[in-house]
């Protein structure tokens, strides 16, 4: 193969030709981190952030919404779990069409929704009102963790993909202490005649309609189109990320001669169920039943916890969103160990971690305890969530990337929906101590999963991965 040139890469002034040589996947794994590369990881990490506003708003909400519209513990499950069931319907929906249709449409999509309905159940005068309308939200936010995974992983290089996932994961997580601090202040409170917590849903409806607009700027991926065969859009994305690589003073390296094309063809869905991508789907499954009931149990049920434990709904929402911080500064850790470690050992290692400060904090009644080990728990729990949602589009083809990550991932929104029906009972049952053994033993379903099962990915192009 001839040496790539830079007159090669730069074609004239209006052309959108692109230079010869390579497949698609490998001249973008050869770029380096260029503007769109990073204004795509801005775009992606801002509308997750609404994601994981939506998730820990069921939490730090639960006491509010008992005393609002006067409901039982028993009442209150289903409000909490409505949208959770329509994030599992919509992560189904919405990830096969970004395989079928594009990933940017989709992105789209789901923002467009989430944003209408969200604004909608701020007006909610009652609480089947408020469940409907949380349920229609949840559609339109379920495939966004997923599909935010399979578009920077199609579009980043292989040796920065990590880092970079890790970075938006850690502009989202910024939502986590914001919607504690935001409950904290707003719920005792009426703002213009509406009650502070009916505010909470109208800023999450007002701000991802900005990023519905950032969005819209951003290029398909062109894995993706290269693996629908519109080859011609596929070459003209790439160029353009090469001259733009070269106009930011980059000499671009040549493609690799390694450039697999597995998985780059158009897939019938009934072949993540075969081999070699059937026990890769399974573990999966297995994995987000599971994750579920250690990651976001712990954070949906902390404020439950602390009112168990005696502290008054405002105590414990100040507690809850101290604890909060965690979830931002453990993702921010995992920048600088995401790429240097095997993703399938940092999981497992995380897991061990938060199995055990999850146990100190249940175990722990007073108040500089508390925040300690709530705040550790949260923070290794985002070292492990980061590491899981860039290995889970990394082990499956481009063609059904969107499919199969979506697909295992909607299983968690339906545990997660299922969850206040199991955990609140024996919360209230068995006490805080049986609680965190159901949320340890399921991580250790977890990380003997992913040890037996899982490939490794770390550094590794993604045709590589799924040969």
């Amino acid at each position: 193969m001839p040496r790539t040139r830079e007159p090669d890469l730069t074609p004239p002034r209006g052309s959108d030709n692109p230079a010869p040589g390579g497949s698609i996947a490998a001249r973008m794994d050869r770029l380096p981190i260029t503007r769109t590369h990073r204004r795509a990881t801005l775009a992606v990490g801002l509308g997750m952030f609404f994601d994981i506003y939506e998730v820990f708003l069921a939490g730090v909400l639960s006491g509010v919404l008992t005393s609002e519209f006067h409901l039982t513990r028993a009442a209150l499950a289903p409000v909490l779990g409505s949208t959770f069931i329509g994030m599992f319907l919509g992560a189904l929906v919405l990830g096969r069409a970004a395989d079928r249709y594009g990933r940017r449409g989709a992105f789209l999509l789901n923002l467009g929704l989430y944003s209408v309905f969200s604004l909608v159940g701020a007006f909610s005068p009652n609480a089947v009102f408020l469940m409907v309308s949380r349920f229609l939200a949840g559609i339109g936010l379920g495939a966004e963790l997923p599909l935010a995974d399979t578009y920077l992983t199609d579009l980043l290089p292989a040796r920065r993909r990590g880092r970079y996932l890790a970075w938006a994961y850690t502009v989202s997580f910024v939502g986590v202490p914001f919607v504690g601090f935001l409950a904290h202040s707003l719920f005792e409170h009426t703002v213009l005649g509406l009650a502070g917590w009916r505010w909470i849903f109208i800023l999450g409806a007002l701000g991802s309609i900005v990023v519905f607009f950032l969005r819209r700027s951003l290029p398909e991926s062109s894995r993706w189109l290269e693996s629908v065969g519109r080859t011609d859009e596929a070459e003209q994305i790439t160029a353009r990320f090469e001259r733009e690589a070269v106009a930011e003073g980059h000499q671009l390296a040549d493609p690799s001669l390694d450039d697999s094309s597995a998985g780059a063809e158009a897939s019938p869905v009934r072949a993540l169920f075969r081999p070699p991508y059937g026990r890769r789907t399974g573990m999966m499954l297995v994995f987000n039943l599971f994750q579920t009931i250690g990651y976001y149990g712990f954070g949906t049920m902390v404020p439950l916890v602390l009112a168990a434990k005696g502290f008054p709904v405002g105590q414990s929402l100040l507690f809850t969103a101290v604890t909060y911080l965690g979830y931002p500064v453990g993702s921010a850790l995992s920048l600088p160990i995401v790429e240097r470690f095997e993703r399938k050992f940092l999981i497992i290692w995380a897991v061990i971690g938060m199995a055990a400060f999850g146990l100190l904090f249940g175990s722990a009644h007073a108040m500089a305890a508390i925040l300690i080990f709530g705040f550790l728990y949260t923070a290794t729990s985002n070292v492990f969530s980061n590491a899981y949602h860039i290995y889970q589009a990394e082990i499956f083809p481009t063609a059904l990337r969107a499919t199969a990550a979506s697909g295992t991932y909607a299983l968690s929104r339906l545990a997660t929906a299922i969850m206040p029906f199991v955990l609140v009972p024996v919360l209230n049952k068995a006490g805080v101590g049986a609680l965190f053994a159901v949320v340890c033993a399921a991580l250790a379903i977890v990380g003997v999963n992913i040890a037996v099962l899982g490939p490794r990915t770390t550094g590794r192009r993604l045709e590589a991965v799924n040969q």
